[in-house]
């Protein structure tokens, strides 16, 4: 039944993953194995179970009592007595424990649904490093592939005396370099890998699938919307709200607290035959009223003081959040907005770069000219293929990460 309820409360925020998204598999996964999202769900669940704890009434008392040395009355001698008495708190106290408890319960769900947004904002910026890790490792292959053509054109040349051999050892030297950072990228896939697994807990042997190219999110909202969706919406925030609700019924409760309590109970007590009872044993039975009086008032006024000074905590760590949050928007808000420039940029730069190339190849084949050109444009081609692949992930995570700040 709790798995059941863990994943309907899953699949209930699920309206903004969509189904095209290749990212919406690993997220479920994630959403169902995560270790510590179960541990927060559980420590929601506990909460839960504290709202019929505080809202029963006191267990009721039930005494017995036996004379060993029968106690004479005028009816006869007293063989037992059994008495039950149940305690009522001041009206309204059990009601406002119980809404204290739903509240902190509500608050710890926030805490559950932060980090859930935050496990996946977690997986989504993984999954990002590693799609754009594996695309470097791609364009490093292919800039290879490309200066080992270049380098079979040079040995041609070289061979029929037309140019130096310098020209085929600085190919050389340049393969060299590249070769080294592909088994650093290499290495560096493997520990991503590691990582992102274990977000997901699973087998570490387990293929991580990306699409051929990234797809291309805009935050469709103003800048003053996305705060005031934050302020509204953050976790974070909500949790805080929930906390300050619990506190308001808390100072019911101790306010209560410090009016009467009541008592009902009823006695039977036993009589064995006596001179003025010819008929044998009887009985008496009565009920009592009892009322305890809170005469020591500053123990009542220090609770309720103890919770005011706890509602002014909240207020101004909801300040404080507000504020952190706003900072923070503002930096991913910025890495957005320069995401999306260098996308523009360097998707204009790669395409001269290529039409560059393409020249100077043309150029050294024909007339041997240019080649320290022609291998400066090959950096300059790589260097853009990889910024424009790093900028396309790095808008993606920003935009994830904004989502994450709006409590999506």
């Amino acid at each position: 039944m709790k798995r059941l309820l863990y994943i309907i409360l899953i699949f209930l925020s699920w309206n903004w993953v969509h189904a095209q998204d290749p990212l919406e598999s690993y997220l479920k996964t994630a959403a169902e194995n995560n270790p510590g999202l179960k541990a927060k769900f559980n420590d929601y669940l506990a909460a839960l179970e504290k709202v019929p704890q505080v809202g029963s009434l006191p267990d009721p008392q039930l005494a017995f009592a036996y004379f060993i040395q029968p106690v004479e009355t005028r009816n006869g001698p007293q063989d037992f007595r059994i008495s039950a008495t149940q305690m009522f708190p001041w009206f309204g106290t059990l009601k406002a424990k119980e809404n204290a408890s739903i509240e902190e319960a509500k608050a710890l769900y926030e805490v559950f649904e932060e980090n859930k947004s935050k496990l996946f904002n977690e997986v989504k910026s993984n999954w990002y490093n590693l799609y754009f890790n594996n695309k470097a490792t791609m364009i490093t292959l292919e800039n290879i592939e490309i200066l080992n053509t270049f380098k079979k054109l040079a040995i041609v040349k070289v061979e029929a005396d037309q140019v130096s051999a310098v020209d085929q050892y600085r190919i050389e030297m340049e393969i060299n370099d590249l070769e080294n950072q592909l088994a650093l990228l290499r290495d560096k896939q493997q520990v991503l890998t590691v990582s992102f697994n274990n977000l997901l807990n699973t087998e570490e042997d387990e293929v991580i699938t990306f699409p051929n190219e990234l797809w291309s999110t805009d935050i469709m909202y103003t800048k003053e919307a996305v705060l005031d969706s934050i302020q509204l919406k953050n976790h974070q925030l909500l949790s805080i709200d929930m906390q300050k609700s619990a506190l308001a019924f808390k100072k019911q409760v101790a306010q209560k607290q410090g009016a009467p309590t009541f008592s009902l109970g009823i006695d039977y007590i036993s009589i064995g035959k006596g001179d003025n009872n010819l008929s044998g044993k009887d009985a008496i039975a009565f009920p009592k009223v009892g009322l305890s009086i809170p005469l020591y008032r500053n123990k009542y006024k220090s609770m309720v003081q103890e919770v005011i000074y706890q509602e002014t905590a909240r207020d101004y760590e909801r300040i404080d959040k507000v504020n952190v949050l706003e900072t923070v928007f503002e930096n991913a808000w910025k890495d957005y907005l320069d995401a999306g420039r260098r996308i523009e940029l360097f998707d204009k730069q790669l395409i001269i770069a290529k039409k560059s190339l393409k020249i100077l190849e043309t150029e050294y084949a024909y007339a041997n000219k240019n080649f320290e050109e022609i291998l400066r444009m090959e950096r300059r081609m790589l260097k853009y293929n990889l910024e424009l692949e790093k900028a396309r992930t790095d808008k993606l995570a920003a935009v994830a990460f904004i989502h994450y700040l709006m409590g999506k």
